[in-house]
């Protein structure tokens, strides 16, 4: 527990190690060679945008990057002047947002890079799709190519170029593929822009080095594993015990009676729930850290709390038990849910509180 926060909450809280943050930054830079350009969309990946950008300044990035206008709106808000990358698709609302906030979009289309481009010389992105398929214009599309390209001729905003891996984790061939199709795409395009960009955590930390001005690693900043290198541990998701009792053999626990107790044990109740940001799915196949033990989860989790066969081990109410972060990792927690790191991080509550410090 943070040695300045020594009350527990009430209820579920997730002490974030803002230390560890920026170590696990530094790695991606050191391991890189390349500038950063972290993202801090979805709320810094739920450990709070303002206190991760903030923490990040001392790596000096060159800018961040956010999805939305608002989020690039709280960071301006919080006295964030460095550059910030909006990421989400533009739209006529938005021009006008980047515009008022001196934000970058990064513009995928014909119609929206038009629309940037009759609003000023504002710097702006432009997105390739290079195999995601999602946004951006298609490596294979050629008249839409030619279309960007006549366009970019005379655009003194155009900054930046970029492209997103899908599989860097899993695949370095289809990420090799992915960059070569890339740069097809920017042999056509009418100049080089000051910034190319491509790799994020897993491709920023790989074997093959992809020769670009930034990178943009996000999962690894906080906590969540990505490829051969091992992050410090950024999150560590808490509650306290706040019930116990004792039950016979044969008795159940949690909605719809999915699990009865095998011989005498003792249950506890923790205040964290669904609500709060463990899966539903964990029920019956997640474990936790109690007094240094790992104990399962039983019955299905409800919506504020969660149940923990801990045997007869001697837990008293008030007991902090952890969720991921301590004994069993965010990306173990994840794989037990059937689910990844990320989601595990972004679904974090609006109620678990974050408490912030340099170890956790």
């Amino acid at each position: 527990m943070s040695a300045s926060n020594p009350i527990p909450p009430a209820r579920a809280w997730a002490d974030i190690d803002l230390g560890a943050l920026v170590a696990n930054a530094r790695t991606v830079f050191s391991v890189s060679g390349s500038r950063l350009l972290p993202m801090v969309k979805a709320n810094a990946y739920g450990t709070g945008a303002v206190a991760a950008t903030r923490a990040l300044e001392a790596v000096d990035p060159w800018g961040y990057g956010v999805v939305t206008v608002e989020e690039g709106l709280a960071l301006r808000q919080a006295g964030i002047r460095r550059p910030v990358i909006v990421f989400g698709p533009m739209t006529t609302a938005g021009v006008e947002g980047c515009l008022r906030e001196e934000l970058r979009p990064a513009i995928g289309d014909i119609e929206a890079l038009r629309r940037w481009l009759a609003a000023g010389d504002k710097p702006f992105h432009l997105e390739i799709d290079s195999g995601m398929g999602r946004l951006g214009v298609h490596w294979r599309n050629r008249e839409a190519i030619e279309a960007v390209a006549a366009l970019l001729r005379d655009a003194a905003g155009w900054e930046g170029v970029f492209t997103h891996f899908h599989s860097a984790d899993v695949d370095p061939q289809a990420t090799r593929d992915q960059w070569t199709q890339f740069r097809e795409v920017l042999a056509a395009l009418p100049r080089r822009p000051a910034l190319v960009h491509a790799a994020n955590s897993a491709a920023a930390l790989g074997k093959y080095r992809f020769p670009a001005d930034l990178v943009r690693p996000g999962i690894f900043l906080y906590g969540g594993a990505a490829g051969a290198a091992t992050p410090e541990v950024v999150v560590r998701l808490r509650a306290p015990v706040v019930a116990v009792r004792r039950l016979a053999a044969g008795d159940s626990v949690s909605y719809g009676a999915t699990w009865h107790a095998s011989r005498p044990t003792t249950i506890v109740t923790v205040a964290v729930g669904y609500a709060d940001g463990v899966p539903r799915a964990l029920g019956g196949r997640g474990q936790v850290e109690v007094l240094g033990r790992l104990c399962p989860i039983v019955g299905r989790v409800t919506m504020d709390f969660t149940m923990i066969d801990v045997g007869d081990l001697p837990v008293p109410c008030g007991e902090v038990v952890t969720i991921f972060g301590g004994a069993v990792s965010l990306d173990q927690q994840a794989a037990a849910a059937g689910t990844i790191s990320y989601e595990l991080l972004t679904g974090l509550g609006s109620r678990v509180l974050r408490r912030y410090g340099e170890e956790g």
